[in-house]
């Protein structure tokens, strides 16, 4: 009998060894996301911003891994549809995806339909915001307009001939509105640091039709920068994804041009061409990647609360890669006094001494957008339906 009763209990304490040790190894279960980009995860821009991003949040947590698709767009992938890439990455064992560009904004909703049970995060769309988008996606994007318009300052102070380009990509409310904050700061801080006037000061836009060079379709961004540096100007700014402005730029400050330019996305594209770079208005999505991929492992249902978040700078650590969601990379070509100039612009939008979107401003063609003093709504700004007054270029 007490045989029988030492054999029991050694049996249920196995069977609850058993179960412990099952609980555990699902708790340890690798976590899987994926990511999908529109360009090449090295593209020293938007794509490799994201990248870089990924990889972080799998350096510091553990367990994680990711998978990846580059380069998903008309011209790389004929053929291939988002469907297609979320059916392989959750084969594969992902239950949270990044889709990176407003090019997916449909399709992702299409795919997140298919998968309720998949957590979709779009960066840059407004889906989860209008109602469009089922409620397993949700939507993230950074202010960049302070950022860009840090970027603008840079600019200003450094042109001789008063004229700033600007290399757009494809036109929509997010490229408008991304321009428009850029014409602002040139304009504040021509002023302020130059003494000069903002009606002096040009700034022209040219779009190529999409975020990066597609030959055959979109205008060649090497050819448009040298058009517009043949136009007069001197500092060119990009708005694309890829690192044609600085290249450009690059080239001609060999030939023993004065000019200088300004990249985008991505912190270190001033490794390009240092001796032109005026900096780089880049956008950090660790933080936000971390805490995404943690919130969506720990809940019970995998899934987030559905949202849309536009999120500020941390002005109290912009430039820390560990909080701020965006940040200003100074680059080498700035003189001392432009840095210091540059580094004033910033405290002056933190403490909000410096403002974007605040009357008198008409949008290009004359129409009132904000009366004086009328700073504008979220809603206002996001879509932004023109360039403002005084922009050169197209709005649509």
């Amino acid at each position: 009998m007490i045989k029988q009763k030492a054999w029991v209990l050694v049996s249920v304490l196995l069977v609850a060894a058993v179960l412990l040790s099952g609980c555990g190894a699902k708790s340890n279960e690798e976590f899987v996301f994926g990511l999908v980009l529109v360009g090449p995860y090295n593209d020293h821009g938007w794509s490799e911003a994201h990248y870089r991003a990924a990889e972080a949040a799998v350096a510091e947590l553990e367990n994680v891994k990711f998978i990846h698709l580059d380069k998903m767009n008309a011209a790389d992938r004929a053929g291939t549809t988002l469907e297609q890439v979320v059916d392989d990455m959750v084969s594969e064992g992902a239950t949270l995806i990044f889709t990176t560009s407003d090019d997916f904004a449909v399709d992702t909703d299409s795919v997140a339909a298919k998968y309720p049970d998949v957590q979709f995060v779009h960066v840059s769309g407004d889906h989860a915001k209008t109602g469009k988008a089922p409620s397993n996606v949700t939507n993230f994007m950074s202010r960049m307009e302070y950022t860009k318009a840090i970027a603008g300052c840079a600019a200003a102070l450094k042109t001789e001939t008063g004229a700033i380009g600007y290399l757009g990509p494809v036109i929509n409310d997010e490229t408008r509105r991304l321009a428009a904050s850029a014409y602002q700061g040139a304009r504040e801080c021509y002023e302020l640091y130059r003494g000069g006037s903002a009606e002096d000061l040009r700034f022209v836009v040219t779009w190529i039709g999409f975020w990066f060079n597609i030959p055959g379709v979109t205008l060649d961004p090497t050819e448009v920068a040298n058009d517009l540096f043949n136009g007069g100007v001197d500092v060119l700014m990009s708005g694309i994804d890829t690192t044609e402005a600085i290249v450009v730029a690059g080239q001609r400050y060999d030939q023993g041009q004065k000019v200088w330019a300004v990249p985008y996305d991505y912190e270190d594209a001033c490794a390009v061409k240092p001796e032109v770079c005026l900096g780089v208005p880049y956008f950090n999505w660790k933080p936000f990647y971390i805490r995404t991929v943690e919130a969506v492992r720990e809940d019970k249902d995998g899934l987030l609360e559905q949202g849309w978040e536009w999120e500020s700078p941390v002005w109290d650590s912009f430039n820390d890669n560990e909080v701020s969601p965006v940040g200003f990379s100074y680059g080498p070509a700035l003189s001392d006094e432009d840095t210091a100039n540059v580094q004033n612009y910033i405290e002056r939008l933190a403490k909000g001494e410096s403002k974007l979107f605040v009357g008198p401003l008409n949008l290009q063609d004359g129409t009132p957008y904000l009366a004086d003093g009328e700073q504008a709504t979220d809603d206002q700004i996001w879509y932004l339906p023109q360039l403002l007054e005084g922009m050169e270029g197209a709005s649509n």
